[in-house]
């Protein structure tokens, strides 16, 4: 199986495009099992945050993978696959790898370095695990990825200035100490709004949501004052700053609302839903700053060098990770071809005892010692040389070279595959049995 990503990003397509293939809980969970039971596809994960919807899979053909994958986003998206696909970008085998660690440790988010992105990684392989539709290879995967997000962070000061979206965001609209501020939404966007606020010294924060008891649990939480979501008119004309980040799929705050409420004062609004909560109009009312999420791309949450020096952590962890992929992908062969021994060893031992049944148990077990001592003596240096050779980026074609020499059939080799992990091939059953060691 190969790794498969298809996906579409702030990178890919503008805001316009993004609100159209955003996706709720409920829409990625249906988009992952569809992709799932697909016939080309083994596995699979969605990762859909407010820039970006990716989808990860393994498959074992490339071009039908991509077919299906691409087919069922446009059908959950509701986006018809030609206005999509221009949009979509494809990375396969390494590049996937390799896109994945980049999304984990903050470079591809549209503020560079931010760090929620590593938290919605990890919800992405949790959710994944709930359903069922990731098994090994993308669990292997996507825990690697969040080691390395772990890492980047840890070396590097990729995320030292703590920047989010929010946190940018606010900055842009003019900061928000001393301001009145009022959160729409009772998300994960505005838990992190409502705690950078109240940190930050915000005069007061007001969080209005259209299920009331989400917007008290939020500020019983963090803080701040719930209020129904029709109170948010006059909540308006209160406020000083709003942050607008429902799930809705159509505008909550219109051009008129925010001009009743702004009235020629100063007024920042920051829009950081997707679909857009704010009508694109206010923009154009006197006194008023609106900034969306298109205004944040490629904001900088580190110095060039942090970014350098993860982007070098990127490479070398995507290097070690394929090499890891590379040496289990000879094991099954190894033990194919030690098994196939075993059984060859046990074939002849068996026509001895037909042949020579004079034998005493003493001379019985000399023999079947020394004839398995030289078996493995012949294939020590080939088995243990291939597993070394077997990270190189060429070392997969020593397996095959080893399969063709003792004409191994791959469905033995899948075989072993199917029933043995790659991390257990040190020994096969039956060399547990005659070494004298444990059961398998």
């Amino acid at each position: 199986m190969s790794y498969l990503v298809v996906g579409i990003s702030h990178r890919s397509a503008d805001i316009n495009v993004l609100e159209r293939v955003a996706l709720d809980a409920d829409a990625a969970t249906k988009l992952a099992l569809a992709v799932k039971h697909t016939p080309a596809v083994a596995e699979s994960a969605v990762i859909a945050t407010c820039n970006r919807t990716e989808v990860y899979a393994t498959v074992d053909r490339f071009h039908a993978g991509m077919d299906e994958v691409t087919a069922i986003l446009s059908d959950v998206t509701g986006v018809p696959l030609l206005d999509l696909a221009e949009h979509l970008y494809v990375h396969f085998e390494e590049g996937s790898v390799a896109h994945l660690f980049q999304v984990a440790v903050g470079l591809d988010s549209m503020v560079v370095g931010e760090s929620q992105i590593l938290g919605q990684v990890k919800e992405t392989l949790r959710v994944g695990q709930d359903l069922e539709t990731i098994g090994t290879e993308l669990n292997a995967l996507f825990q690697h990825a969040l080691r390395v997000g772990k890492r980047a962070r840890t070396e590097t000061g990729i995320d030292s200035a703590g920047r989010s979206v929010v946190s940018a965001g606010l900055e842009a609209v003019g900061g928000f100490e001393g301001r009145r501020a009022l959160i729409v939404g009772a998300g994960s966007m505005a838990s992190l709004a409502a705690q950078t606020l109240i940190n930050g010294g915000a005069k007061s924060v007001t969080i209005a949501n259209r299920n009331y008891d989400r917007a008290v649990a939020l500020t019983d939480r963090i803080g701040g004052t719930p209020i129904h979501l029709a109170d948010v008119p006059d909540a308006l004309r209160d406020a000083d700053l709003i942050v607008s980040c429902t799930g809705a799929r159509g505008v909550v705050l219109s051009e008129e609302m925010i001009r009743n409420a702004s009235d020629g004062r100063p007024l920042g609004v920051l829009d950081v839903a997707l679909p857009r909560d704010v009508a694109p109009e206010a923009a154009r009312i006197p006194g008023v700053t609106l900034v969306t999420l298109a205004d944040l791309a490629g904001t900088a949450g580190g110095s060039e060098a942090d970014i350098d020096e993860v982007r070098r952590i990127v490479g070398e962890e995507t290097g070690a990770f394929e090499a890891t992929r590379r040496a289990a992908s000879v094991a099954p062969t190894v033990v194919a071809l030690r098994t196939m021994a075993t059984e060859l060893v046990d074939s002849e031992l068996a026509r001895l005892d037909r042949r020579l049944p004079g034998l005493d148990e003493q001379q019985r077990h000399e023999v079947a010692w020394t004839i398995r001592r030289v078996v493995d003596k012949l294939l020590h240096n080939p088995t243990v040389r291939v597993k070394e050779l077997g990270g190189d980026p060429g070392g997969p074609t020593y397996a095959d070279a080893l399969r063709e020499l003792f004409a191994l059939d791959q469905a033995t080799v899948d075989a072993v595959t199917a029933v043995k992990s790659p991390e257990d091939t040190s020994k096969t059953p039956a060399d547990a049995r005659h070494a004298g060691g444990e059961q398998a």
